[in-house]
Protein backbone atom coordinates (compact mmCIF):
# COMPACT_ATOMS: atom_id res chain seq x y z
CA UNK A 1 0.00 0.00 0.00
CA UNK A 2 3.25 2.11 0.33
CA UNK A 3 2.70 4.97 -2.19
CA UNK A 4 4.86 6.88 -4.37
CA UNK A 5 2.38 9.91 -4.86
CA UNK A 6 3.28 12.37 -2.36
CA UNK A 7 -0.72 13.58 -2.11
CA UNK A 8 -1.37 10.72 -0.06
CA UNK A 9 1.43 11.31 2.43
CA UNK A 10 1.27 13.17 5.72
CA UNK A 11 1.59 16.99 4.95
CA UNK A 12 4.17 17.42 7.42
CA UNK A 13 6.32 14.47 6.08
CA UNK A 14 6.30 16.10 2.90
CA UNK A 15 7.69 19.74 4.35
CA UNK A 16 10.74 17.87 5.52
CA UNK A 17 11.75 16.14 2.87
CA UNK A 18 11.01 19.34 0.31
CA UNK A 19 13.53 20.40 3.39
CA UNK A 20 15.82 17.72 2.90
CA UNK A 21 15.94 18.66 -0.91
CA UNK A 22 16.52 22.36 -0.65
CA UNK A 23 19.29 21.34 1.63
CA UNK A 24 22.30 19.77 -1.00
CA UNK A 25 25.14 20.31 1.00
CA UNK A 26 25.69 16.85 2.59
CA UNK A 27 27.18 19.14 5.56
CA UNK A 28 24.04 20.96 6.08
CA UNK A 29 21.90 18.26 5.99
CA UNK A 30 23.24 15.56 8.57
CA UNK A 31 23.15 19.14 10.44
CA UNK A 32 19.72 19.47 9.93
CA UNK A 33 19.34 15.78 10.69
CA UNK A 34 21.74 15.71 13.81
CA UNK A 35 19.15 19.02 15.58
CA UNK A 36 16.44 16.50 14.94
CA UNK A 37 17.77 13.56 16.81
CA UNK A 38 19.05 16.35 19.27
CA UNK A 39 15.10 16.96 19.55
CA UNK A 40 13.53 13.71 20.04
CA UNK A 41 12.21 12.66 23.13
CA UNK A 42 11.79 8.80 24.19
CA UNK A 43 8.23 7.30 25.22
CA UNK A 44 6.93 8.79 28.17
CA UNK A 45 6.73 6.70 31.08
CA UNK A 46 2.62 6.73 31.00
CA UNK A 47 3.29 5.10 27.63
CA UNK A 48 6.51 2.41 28.40
CA UNK A 49 9.14 2.08 30.87
CA UNK A 50 12.07 -0.02 29.87
CA UNK A 51 12.61 -2.79 29.71
CA UNK A 52 10.68 -2.93 26.84
CA UNK A 53 8.35 -5.35 24.99
CA UNK A 54 10.02 -7.10 23.02
CA UNK A 55 6.57 -7.29 20.31
CA UNK A 56 7.38 -3.47 19.98
CA UNK A 57 11.24 -4.20 19.37
CA UNK A 58 12.40 -2.83 15.53
CA UNK A 59 13.02 -5.69 13.69
CA UNK A 60 17.02 -5.29 12.35
CA UNK A 61 17.41 -2.19 14.33
CA UNK A 62 21.27 -1.72 15.25
CA UNK A 63 19.89 1.23 17.81
CA UNK A 64 17.01 -0.94 19.77
CA UNK A 65 14.40 1.15 18.77
CA UNK A 66 10.73 0.68 19.67
CA UNK A 67 7.73 1.84 18.66
CA UNK A 68 3.94 2.13 20.33
CA UNK A 69 1.12 3.28 18.39
CA UNK A 70 -2.00 4.78 20.21
CA UNK A 71 -5.47 5.36 18.84
CA UNK A 72 -5.71 9.12 18.96
CA UNK A 73 -9.19 9.66 21.24
CA UNK A 74 -10.38 11.73 17.69
CA UNK A 75 -10.10 8.41 15.76
CA UNK A 76 -9.05 7.39 12.54
CA UNK A 77 -5.63 8.20 13.39
CA UNK A 78 -2.35 7.29 16.10
CA UNK A 79 -0.09 9.03 18.43
CA UNK A 80 2.93 7.07 17.65
CA UNK A 81 5.76 6.74 20.59
CA UNK A 82 9.53 6.04 20.38
CA UNK A 83 12.53 4.93 22.54
CA UNK A 84 15.86 4.29 21.19
CA UNK A 85 17.98 2.24 23.71
CA UNK A 86 21.39 3.54 21.80
CA UNK A 87 22.43 6.68 22.83
CA UNK A 88 24.85 6.49 19.62
CA UNK A 89 21.63 5.98 17.66
CA UNK A 90 21.29 9.46 15.79
CA UNK A 91 19.95 8.25 12.63
CA UNK A 92 17.22 6.30 14.57
CA UNK A 93 16.30 9.05 17.14
CA UNK A 94 16.36 11.56 13.81
CA UNK A 95 13.83 9.24 12.01
CA UNK A 96 11.73 8.73 15.42
CA UNK A 97 11.43 12.08 15.57
CA UNK A 98 10.33 12.92 11.83
CA UNK A 99 7.63 10.17 12.01
CA UNK A 100 6.47 11.24 15.32
CA UNK A 101 6.26 14.59 13.79
CA UNK A 102 4.66 13.86 10.62
CA UNK A 103 2.48 10.64 11.87
CA UNK A 104 1.21 11.23 14.99
CA UNK A 105 -1.99 12.88 14.61
CA UNK A 106 -2.00 12.53 10.84
CA UNK A 107 -5.01 10.51 9.18
CA UNK A 108 -4.47 7.07 8.76
CA UNK A 109 -5.05 6.44 5.67
CA UNK A 110 -1.91 8.83 5.03
CA UNK A 111 0.37 7.15 7.31
CA UNK A 112 -0.51 3.91 5.62
CA UNK A 113 0.79 5.18 2.11
CA UNK A 114 4.64 6.02 3.37
CA UNK A 115 6.69 5.70 0.66
CA UNK A 116 8.97 2.01 1.43
CA UNK A 117 11.98 4.26 0.01
CA UNK A 118 11.53 6.71 2.91
CA UNK A 119 14.79 6.47 5.12
CA UNK A 120 17.10 6.59 1.36
CA UNK A 121 14.61 9.89 1.22
CA UNK A 122 15.83 11.27 4.41
CA UNK A 123 19.79 9.83 4.84
CA UNK A 124 20.70 9.37 1.16
CA UNK A 125 21.50 6.54 -0.86
CA UNK A 126 25.13 6.50 1.70
CA UNK A 127 23.02 4.05 4.51
CA UNK A 128 24.33 1.05 5.28
CA UNK A 129 22.15 -2.50 5.13
CA UNK A 130 21.85 -2.48 8.33
CA UNK A 131 20.63 0.87 8.94
CA UNK A 132 18.81 1.34 6.29
CA UNK A 133 16.69 -2.07 7.27
CA UNK A 134 16.31 -0.70 11.02
CA UNK A 135 14.96 2.17 9.48
CA UNK A 136 12.56 0.60 6.99
CA UNK A 137 11.47 -1.35 9.91
CA UNK A 138 10.86 1.67 11.91
CA UNK A 139 8.59 2.60 8.83
CA UNK A 140 6.92 -0.79 8.55
CA UNK A 141 6.04 -0.61 12.54
CA UNK A 142 4.20 3.11 12.25
CA UNK A 143 2.42 2.04 8.92
CA UNK A 144 1.02 -1.11 10.10
CA UNK A 145 -1.44 -0.14 12.55
CA UNK A 146 -2.25 2.79 10.17
CA UNK A 147 -3.06 0.16 7.07
CA UNK A 148 -4.79 -2.52 9.47
CA UNK A 149 -7.26 0.83 10.51
CA UNK A 150 -7.85 1.97 7.12
CA UNK A 151 -8.74 -1.96 5.79
CA UNK A 152 -11.29 -1.45 8.56
CA UNK A 153 -12.72 1.73 8.15
CA UNK A 154 -15.27 2.53 6.03
CA UNK A 155 -14.40 6.65 6.81
CA UNK A 156 -11.12 6.17 5.74
CA UNK A 157 -11.17 4.17 2.86
CA UNK A 158 -13.64 7.06 1.65
CA UNK A 159 -11.18 9.86 2.56
CA UNK A 160 -8.76 8.25 0.16
CA UNK A 161 -11.15 7.72 -2.07
CA UNK A 162 -11.51 11.26 -2.59
CA UNK A 163 -8.01 11.97 -2.53
CA UNK A 164 -6.99 9.52 -4.92
CA UNK A 165 -10.24 11.01 -7.51
CA UNK A 166 -9.21 14.42 -6.94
Amino acid sequence: MASENPALWPPKLREYLETLEWLQDPQERYAFLIELADAFRPVPPEIATPPYPKSNLVPHCESQAYVWAVEAPEGHAFRYYFAVENPQGLSAMAMAKILDDACSGAPAWQVAHLPDDLPQRIFGSRLSMGRTMGLEGMVAMVREPARQHLAACPVCQQALAEVQNA
